[in-house]
């Protein structure tokens, strides 16, 4: 099979609307979580999440491209744009045909569909919809959008298994490209589901937070005191590349992508099973495919939501893949400064892994101050502190509801 690069990266986060200065944030430590100004919380119970700050559409988008889209679509262009000008692409010596786009997303224009509907509903159910309603509103139109903007010919769609979504992507990318289906595809997801509706259906099944007096340390992944994930919005892309198409250009080459592996809990719509029985065979599953043993892993960026019953899980899991060199192993759980992008999750914390690599520096998980009992003591979960180790080897768990398990295994080049 052929090898697969990544060349690009590009993202859009609670911490920091570019790869630079998402990264710094990650390692220092700094929460993206506060007050909900996106609509009145009065009548929420949970009234903080992690808010994408000050990002600005019109950098990268024209003033009419922007009213047809949703905000969560946005956030893609922007990431793909900045993944675009990283790789140093030219597309005019590309292959068009072989070029492509995996955009996934957990859940799509939420925002739009909730705000349609409730004019629908304010006008006295009279359909008077926006023509860009469908258009704006469809998880897929992202990935069309990006082939659009750059004419992209070859691969395109969407992928949805809820927080799995763009782990799934990415690792979908890797082997359409080792099958000799495509050269060249842009990987990844985004989400923008901080709305009434969002916020308010997590809340009644008990998954969210309700921190509200110290939204920034509300996520805590591991912690004894967590109480439930912080919602969180952006997009994240990588420009997954054949090798070979790589080097004849040029291109920096990040780290090479050589493993994926995608599983069913096949337990529970939203618990995950209790002994982490997907998670096991999703770790395995990468880890055979990228031709690596568990004592090649240095770091694992952990899908850690910080709710009660899916940290330990994840951990009881761990300790059955990596079991026998638990010392080795570096922790950690990003979501503590990014919240939870549901979707995007995957891409933003496969960048988390990338940057890891590049750099040999573990994120923090931060708000980790007590760590839970039920957790085995071996295992290093890097609180509180970012720490400075070589990183050859790093994967990405996600997890979502239905069961849907993935990892990704990336590699130093």
């Amino acid at each position: 099979m052929r090898r697969v690069v990544i060349t690009g990266l590009g993202a859009v986060t609670p911490i920091g609307n570019n790869v630079t200065d998402f990264w710094s944030n990650l390692v220092n430590g700094k929460s993206g979580s506060a007050a909900i100004t996106k609509f009145d919380t009065t009548n929420h119970k949970t009234k903080f999440a992690c808010e994408v700050k000050g990002f600005d559409p019109f950098l990268c988008m024209e003033k009419q491209e922007v009213r047809k889209m949703d905000l969560y679509t946005q956030y893609a262009i922007a990431a793909a744009e900045e993944c675009m000008k990283d790789s140093g692409l030219d597309l005019a010596k590309c292959n068009l045909n072989k070029t492509g786009v995996i955009l996934a997303t957990g859940i799509g224009g939420l925002m739009t569909f909730e705000e349609e509907i409730l004019n629908f509903a304010e006008n006295k159910m009279i359909p008077r919809f926006s023509p860009f309603f469908i258009t704006k509103m469809i998880s897929n139109i992202a990935a069309g959008q990006i082939s659009i903007r750059y004419g992209l010919h070859g691969i395109s769609f969407s992928m949805s298994s809820a927080c799995a979504s763009s782990n799934n992507a990415i690792g979908n990318a890797m082997d359409l490209i080792r099958m000799g289906r495509a050269d060249i595809i842009l990987a990844g997801g985004a989400e923008a589901s901080i709305a009434h509706s969002a916020i308010g259906g997590f809340n009644s099944i008990k998954a969210l937070s309700t921190l509200n007096d110290s939204p920034e340390t509300a996520s805590r992944p591991f912690d004894k005191s967590r109480d439930g994930f912080v919602a969180g919005e952006g997009a994240g892309v990588l420009m997954v590349e054949e090798l070979e198409h790589a080097l004849k250009r040029g291109a920096k080459i990040y780290c090479e992508l050589v493993g994926y592996g995608a599983a069913s809990d096949a337990y529970h719509i939203t618990a995950t099973h209790p002994d982490g029985l997907g998670a096991i065979l999703a770790m395995e599953s990468a880890l055979t495919d990228a031709g690596l043993t568990p004592d090649d892993v240095d770091y694992i960026n952990a899908h850690a939501t910080a709710t009660p019953l899916g940290d330990i899980s994840e951990c009881k899991a761990i300790e059955e893949v990596f079991g026998h060199c638990l010392d080795k192993i570096h922790i950690s759980g990003t979501k503590s400064m990014t919240g939870h992008l549901l979707g995007a999750a995957g891409a933003i914390e496969a960048i988390a892994c990338i940057k890891a690599i590049e750099n040999n520096v573990i994120p923090p998980t931060i708000n980790l101050n007590d760590i839970d009992p039920q957790i085995n003591p071996l295992l290093d979960l890097t609180p509180l502190k970012a720490n400075k180790t070589e990183v050859n080897v790093a994967i990405n768990n996600t997890f979502g509801f239905g069961g849907h398990t993935s990892t990704t295994v990336f590699k130093k080049y």
